[in-house]
């Protein structure tokens, strides 16, 4: 149901979605609607990707932009998939963190460019 927001993102380093590289998946989302929350947990590629911090950051400015401002959103690595699962999702739930990336305009460009929709 809530997958449809996020499923057509599309991967930073390869032609494909997250959903079709299994990044994430329905199961993998959790909506709180009387409590305004949402969690997102995704599965990066491979243990060592290096791209983990742009792939949340991508989830986190897709949901800021479709969701009414009264959600909170945690995007989170599915525990046990990457080898920095700690520091990844320090920096994705940290406003500071955030709001910092997204004043770097080459990050800006990065995230602007997996969720501009493909039309195929």
């Amino acid at each position: 149901m809530f997958l449809h927001h996020i499923r057509d993102i599309k991967d930073p380093e390869h032609p494909y979605s997250l959903e079709e590289l299994k990044v994430i998946t329905e199961d993998a989302v959790e909506v709180d609607d009387k409590r305004s929350y949402v969690r997102v947990t995704f599965t990066p590629t491979v243990e060592h990707c290096s791209m983990a911090t742009i792939i949340g950051l991508c989830l986190r400015v897709k949901l800021m932009r479709s969701l009414p401002s009264r959600f909170k959103v945690d995007i989170k690595v599915a525990p046990g998939t990457h080898a920095t699962e700690d520091a990844v999702n320090k920096q994705l739930n940290d406003k500071e963190r955030v709001a910092a990336a997204l004043e770097n305009p080459n990050l800006v460009d990065m995230v602007d460019e997996c969720l501009t929709p493909s039309y195929e």
